[in-house]
């Protein structure tokens, strides 16, 4: 005779190491089994009556009884029954297989049930296999089993249907869920509790913005099967929602948890302004314009010439100055948000308008004395550019202690178009000298002490004075 049974009084390591009983218990003593754990309650009779000569907690119904007593001398060999019952919770519940075997009779009821019914006397094992459908939450599974006469066996278990084409139930959402941020590191630990469904497979992590949809961020392949992840969000300073979801093994995927938020640490640089444009402006200057990046927290623009930064400016439109006329400058903007990350830069260039060359010395000059002063006539410069013509006089000078020369001094400006100038002065018989020079739209000319500059000489009219 074959027994797992074990006399009511071994240890409890001795109870443990027989597999499928957990505790032997005489039938005064109450007993309490923890879910799954079956209850096994022996009767000295195949009709359940009376109170039980033992009970017991088994973790399976798998027992080969033999020809013998299964409860160490309490029982008789022949015309016994074991009653084994279990309260648990199903989760989502769904589809499930009940399958049976005995040698003599066996029932199975579910909340009272009859689901299986193999309840005859038969000298070899009858076995059977049903499936059904337990709904959600707790429920109470009930073996009744007799042994009338000879050899005595039972086994009984229930299982999940896990093919995807049969079961349909979506597996109980997470619960427990926590969330914990490391913003130096910028991770996001995700805890939560072990899901009790019979057919859990593993969870799959999701994340969105508040406006988005949801993204998968676990494994695209495997499932998570512990009861934690790590992931990095973008660290863009915006807030984050995570959502757990379990995942039976025929593939069915929970609703998800509840939404877990996060508001990371902003590290990303907004985007560069796009469309820089510079353009010259009337008053010696360069506007630039720009179009705002997406990014919803750009602070400031930071405005730079060459390498310098000129300018720190909120808007979209700057107006920087320019010294010189004929040259390029590089003109770049760059856009700062709120955590000061400085986005790449957006670059254009501008060659300003004009030179910087002066218009060539005045040819042609030509100066007559007159009564009433002196004439002076020259040709007009080749260049377009010419705003002004600046007239010099110069005089000799002589301190009478060895110190002479020329001193010239500005007379007047006449506009471009002038061709001629009528110097009044006194008719005195001095020589002088006259020169003009020309002045550009960019202000180059050629000042009076240059060599190039024409001078034309010039005795007045009349006879030099004392004074």
């Amino acid at each position: 005779m074959t027994r797992n049974r074990l006399s009511a009084l071994a240890t409890t390591a001795a109870l443990a190491a027989s597999g499928g009983l957990l505790t032997a218990t005489p039938a005064a003593a109450a007993v309490s089994c923890a879910a799954p754990v079956w209850k096994a309650e022996f009767f000295a009779n195949s009709t359940f009556s009376g109170t039980p000569k033992l009970t017991s907690c088994d973790s399976v119904i798998a027992e080969n009884y033999g020809s013998g007593d299964p409860a160490g001398g309490r029982l008789p060999k022949d015309d016994f029954s074991v009653r084994w019952s279990v309260t648990r919770d199903f989760g989502s519940g769904g589809p499930f297989t009940l399958a049976a075997e005995a040698q003599d009779g066996i029932r199975v009821h579910v909340d009272g049930v009859r689901r299986i019914d193999l309840w005859k006397d038969v000298s070899t094992t009858q076995k059977k296999a049903v499936a059904v459908t337990i709904p959600a939450g707790r429920h109470t599974v009930s073996v009744y089993y007799a042994a009338w006469r000879g050899a005595a066996n039972v086994k009984f278990g229930y299982t999940p249907n896990t093919s995807a084409a049969v079961d349909k139930v979506r597996p109980l959402a997470p619960a427990g869920a926590s969330l914990a941020y490391d913003g130096a590191l910028n991770k996001v630990t995700v805890k939560w509790a072990a899901n009790k469904e019979m057919d859990h497979a593993g969870y799959r992590l999701y994340r969105r913005l508040p406006t988005t949809a949801w993204a998968r961020v676990s494994s695209a392949t495997a499932l998570i099967t512990g009861t934690s992840y790590v992931n990095s969000p973008p660290a863009t300073g915006e807030s984050f929602l995570y959502e757990l979801r379990a995942v039976d093994k025929a593939g069915n995927e929970s609703w998800g948890g509840t939404d877990l938020t996060v508001t990371t640490v902003d590290r990303t640089a907004p985007a560069a302004p796009t469309s820089l444009t510079a353009v010259e402006n009337d008053t010696s200057g360069a506007v630039l314009t720009w179009t705002a990046p997406t990014a919803k927290d750009v602070a400031a623009y930071r405005v730079y010439v060459g390498d310098e930064l000129v300018a720190t400016v909120t808007g979209t439109k700057h107006v920087q100055p320019w010294v010189d006329p004929g040259t390029t400058y590089r003109y770049t903007v760059k856009a700062v948000d709120r955590a000061g990350n400085v986005s790449a830069a957006a670059t254009t260039t501008l060659t300003t308008r004009g030179d910087l060359v002066a218009p060539a010395p005045v040819t042609g000059l030509r100066a007559t004395p007159r009564e009433d002063g002196v004439l002076l006539e020259w040709t007009p410069g080749p260049e377009d550019d010419i705003k002004l013509y600046k007239v010099y006089k110069a005089e000799w000078y002589d301190d009478g202690e060895g110190t002479t020369g020329w001193i010239a001094h500005s007379v007047t400006e006449l506009t471009e178009h002038a061709t001629s100038f009528l110097h009044g002065s006194a008719a005195d018989g001095e020589t002088v000298l006259y020169g003009v020079v020309a002045i550009d739209t960019w202000n180059n000319v050629i000042e009076a002490t240059d060599p190039r500059v024409n001078w034309v000489e010039v005795t007045e009219l009349g006879t030099p004075s004392d004074g």
